[in-house]
């Protein structure tokens, strides 16, 4: 798979904030919590993650970041390993899923939307969700004043939903989780309900923005096969996600977890992986007291019922500290 590489001198980023840590994210351990309660009783929310994906042949320099650090551009052997998931690896996932009628969130590229019009076919025609991830996997918003990454946020809305007819209610940087100094509160300025870049926790909580409302909803690094199948194999993949699927389901009998499996087509859709991602969707639907949802359903809940006062009850926790 693509693998990403900082640049050794980059030039400096954009640095105006004076707080001595970051202020959105308040620290909130989960045992203690009031409880959380999903629909119908569900132990826990499972939210499932597919990503559609661009990778420009030739992208234009960044100075932070190559993109393809196997070689200069052109790699056509890491183009190619990516053009896969599209081709082919897709609609392999795509039955799959239809299989056993997982609710799942696309993870798009707004180019790969554009570039791909069958797969933008099958996500709308299912009324899949749909988790921004910025314009493109190779190009990335290092070092961007707030209203240029204001407008790069109103250009991916409005061209989604030109593509879709679906608003997009949550965000994830491009790459590997880009983002700057400002990036929580506009999102929220722009009208997102959650951040997926903030993994920090098995339940979703409130992240404090300026203006709005933002929420920090539990995406994956442990439970995406890029990160797994880099090191072992899809069958270790499974027996992982089993094991996490065991562990949150036991504890949310107290208070409600979620569980994301972050898949991407290049990796789980070859012939030799998607039989273990068919037998781990066999053992998830088989639980009468899991939530499958999208995560736009999973904030819309949230947001609804817990977001005010789980923001009020952290902000006197934190004054409290003081």
């Amino acid at each position: 798979m693509l693998q990403y590489s900082y640049r050794p001198n980059p030039p400096p980023i954009r640095r105006t904030r004076t707080d001595s840590d970051q202020p959105w994210a308040i620290y909130d351990p989960i045992l203690g919590r009031p409880p959380i309660r999903w629909p119908n009783k569900a132990r826990l929310a499972f939210w499932l993650c597919v990503g559609v994906l661009d990778y420009e042949f030739l992208p234009p320099h960044d100075p932070w970041l190559d993109p393809w650090a196997r070689t200069p551009p052109p790699d056509v052997l890491g183009y190619c390993r990516q053009e896969f998931g599209n081709r082919v690896g897709f609609w392999r996932v795509l039955q799959a899923i239809d299989t056993h009628r997982v609710p799942t969130t696309a993870v798009v590229n707004v180019a790969a939307l554009e570039l791909y019009p069958d797969i933008t076919r099958a996500i709308v025609e299912r009324r899949w969700d749909i988790l921004g991830h910025g314009l493109s996997n190779t190009r990335f918003f290092y070092g961007c004043g707030e209203d240029e990454e204001r407008a790069y946020y109103r250009d991916m809305i409005e061209r989604v939903e030109a593509l879709t007819g679906l608003r997009v209610k949550g965000m994830g940087g491009p790459g590997p989780q880009v983002g700057t100094e400002s990036t929580p509160d506009l999102l929220a300025e722009a009208g997102f309900l959650y951040h997926s870049d903030w993994f920090m926790d098995d339940q979703p909580v409130p992240l404090r923005v300026r203006a709005g409302k933002l929420i920090a909803m539990p995406y994956t690094v442990e439970m995406n096969d890029v990160s797994v199948i880099a090191a072992a194999e899809a069958d270790v993949f499974f027996d992982d996600a089993r094991r996490q699927f065991d562990r949150l389901y036991r504890e949310g009998a107290e208070s409600g977890r979620v569980m994301c499996l972050s898949l991407h087509p290049p990796l789980i859709g070859q012939p030799q992986r998607i039989g273990y991602l068919e037998r781990f969707l066999a053992y998830v639907t088989s639980f009468t007291d899991v939530w499958l949802a999208t995560g736009a359903e999973i904030a819309d809940y949230y947001m609804t019922n817990y977001h005010d006062a789980e923001l009020r009850r952290l902000l006197e926790l934190e004054q409290a500290r003081r």
